[in-house]
């Protein structure tokens, strides 16, 4: 398991109170869901994530399946959210 910091941004910083946590887990997919069924996380915090994109230190995911992007030690994990007229 890799532990690092997950950032949230604009309306997935909102639903998730909080800008940033920590996460322990291998792939992108076992933060997810750590993520989403953590402790009060609400059904808007899981409908904000379904619908974000996602950069590991700096590189977006795209469209590769979450259970294939393997978290760094020490990584970073963006949340973004689709913004307006993007």
């Amino acid at each position: 398991m890799a532990k690092g910091t997950m950032r949230y941004w604009a309306a997935a910083k909102a639903a998730a109170g909080t800008p940033e946590e920590p996460y322990d887990a291998e792939t992108l997919a076992e933060a997810i869901a750590a993520a989403v069924s953590g402790q009060g996380r609400s059904d808007e915090f899981e409908r904000v994530v379904g619908r974000s994109s996602f950069l590991v230190d700096g590189v977006p995911v795209g469209s590769r399946a979450h259970g294939s992007v393997v978290l760094p030690e020490g990584g970073v994990v963006e949340v973004l959210p689709p913004f307006a007229g993007g």
